[in-house]
């Protein structure tokens, strides 16, 4: 039963360590791992590792597209605005309806895109927004005819390029926008009343080439990218387990490997901080000073396999009577332990020793060699530190508590003994 109880010490040691890396999961771990150990060409995300990808660009890519976006809008303004100074206003205005096509829909996406979606839905948007845009600088052109029809299908091709290239979207998604640009480009050549359908099919496959390269340096682009993120992945995992390795090792360094409670060192460094940070807001302390009665026998006649299990149980036991998470108690030195409470007065210091003291020898762990019984009990000094009294050290504290354990031995084992005023009264 109080065995369960030593792991309160380990768990307020790891409280007290920095907060570790959240670890990756071991399938995501096994494919990064994979990923970088294979040629750079061949990565490829999917299931978790992409929705992680997806994550952790999703506001760069955001960014990039709502930018791009405002840009064909400014552009396009600034375009419109400068043909209506040096254009007649016939031509001005027949550009005008196909050129109003553009703004909304850029917007729009740019809306879109100042918070996540689906993955499915930012496709919608963005394959729609791109397409409306590359139609409406197309229609410009055609629609005012002459010399601006194969100039603005170019300008077309060009917008095309440019978020294919800019753009961080998926592959699919850019060789889409690849393949609208191309299909607008190839109809309305074929429209086009000024050149045969020879001469449309021949620029549609020199565009083609063009565009299937920004392709390709999208994809290579993406790659290096994904190969990026895998390497922080991979980072942070070794991280992670750095981190508790040394959180473990921290756990080590401050507990005692037999009972898992704190050891002396914790007990140390508790006690000085509490010296040097709390004791002037709370004013009052206690030691206490336990003691396993007659364990030398114990470990003579039942043997040290026995006498480690009762230290086991002893030090469960203390655990399981401390008052509250503030309470330490530490392996002070083979069957002592030490017990530590900030706060209390005189009454409940006493209340905690004898609830220890009654507790051990309830749970009638076995001792026939004892002079007190047939049963483990232990034996507790306790120093006490009032409020108003004379302030004294952590360390003349303890040999208080070790000074009030002996009379405690004296008197007859088995028993709480309290320095001071008190020193020669026990119970128990």
């Amino acid at each position: 039963m109080d065995t369960e109880r030593t792991t309160a010490p380990i768990k307020s040691v790891r409280a007290s360590s920095r907060k570790p890396l959240q670890r990756l999961s071991p399938a995501i771990v096994e494919q990064v791992e994979r990923l970088l150990g294979g040629r750079t060409r061949d990565i490829r995300f999917n299931g978790e590792l992409a929705q992680l990808f997806r994550e952790r660009s999703w506001p760069r890519t955001a960014k990039i597209i709502r930018a791009w976006m405002v840009w064909v809008i400014v552009l396009d303004v600034l375009t419109l605005g400068l043909n209506a100074i040096l254009l007649p206003t016939g031509t001005v205005m027949s550009m005008l309806w196909p050129a109003s096509i553009l703004p909304p829909a850029a917007l729009v996406a740019a809306i879109a895109f100042l918070r996540p979606h689906a993955l499915w839905v930012q496709g919608v948007f963005i394959l729609s927004a791109v397409f409306l845009i590359l139609l409406s600088v197309a229609l410009v052109g055609v629609n005012t005819g002459g010399e601006f029809y194969e100039r603005h299908l170019t300008i077309m091709l060009f917008v095309a390029v440019t978020a294919i290239m800019i753009f961080p979207v998926p592959l699919g998604w850019a060789m889409a926008i690849g393949a609208a640009a191309l299909g607008i480009y190839l109809v309305f050549q074929l429209r086009n009343p000024d050149i045969e359908a020879g001469s449309a099919l021949a620029g549609t496959l020199f565009f083609a080439s063009g565009v299937a390269a920004t392709v390709v340096a999208r994809r290579t682009a993406t790659i290096f990218a994904q190969k990026t993120f895998l390497l922080e992945l991979r980072d942070r995992s070794r991280l992670a387990e750095l981190t508790d390795a040394n959180s473990q090792l921290e756990l080590l360094a401050r507990t005692d490997p037999l009972t898992g409670v704190a050891n002396r060192r914790s007990m140390m460094e508790t006690l000085h901080h509490f010296w040097n940070e709390d004791l002037k807001r709370t004013n009052s302390a206690a030691m206490l000073m336990c003691d396993v009665d007659d364990f030398k026998r114990l470990n003579d006649n039942l043997g040290h396999a026995e006498g480690d299990r009762c230290l086991v149980k002893v030090a469960g036991i203390i655990q399981s009577s401390m008052r509250d998470e503030r309470d330490q108690v530490a392996r002070y030195g083979g069957e002592e332990f030490l017990v530590f409470l900030p706060g209390p007065d005189e009454q409940e210091a006493r209340v905690v020793a004898e609830r220890i003291r009654s507790r051990v020898e309830a749970a009638s762990l076995p001792n026939p060699t004892s002079r007190v019984g047939p049963w483990v009990t232990v034996s507790i000094g306790i120093a006490i530190l009032m409020e108003n009294s004379e302030l004294v050290s952590a360390e003349h504290m303890q040999r208080q508590a070790d000074a009030a354990l002996y009379l405690a031995k004296k008197t007859g084992r088995n028993c709480v003994v309290v320095h001071a005023a008190e020193v020669g009264q026990a119970f128990g």
